[in-house]
């Protein structure tokens, strides 16, 4: 199980990653954080990986950054091509079950 330091780590990791391409745009926190549509504060707070910064800024900050395809591998189906087309079709659910 990933503990609290570990998270911390790859938030931070994430956070000056955020930071250095920002800079190597030239753009001060308060144009990117004006391009991202949030606050100096918020994006501050990406920048320091605190993990309170909602998901929908990440996303905005990958978009602007040309990035966003990144994303594609998140939560992605970890099977190769032969295995997915062998497997039986089965119907994706649309919701979960109701649980007692």
């Amino acid at each position: 199980m990933l503990d609290f330091k570990e998270q911390q780590q790859h938030l931070s990791e994430l956070g000056s990653r955020l930071k250095s391409l920002r800079l190597a745009r030239n753009d001060t926190m308060a144009i990117f954080a004006q391009r991202l549509g949030v606050s100096a504060g918020t994006l501050r707070a990406m920048e320091h990986g605190a993990s309170t910064v909602q998901i929908g800024a990440w996303v905005k900050a990958l978009w602007v950054l040309d990035h966003l395809d990144d994303l594609n591998g998140v939560l992605a189906q970890k099977q190769s091509l032969l295995e997915q087309a062998r497997a039986p079709r089965i119907r994706s659910r649309q919701r979960a079950s109701r649980r007692p």
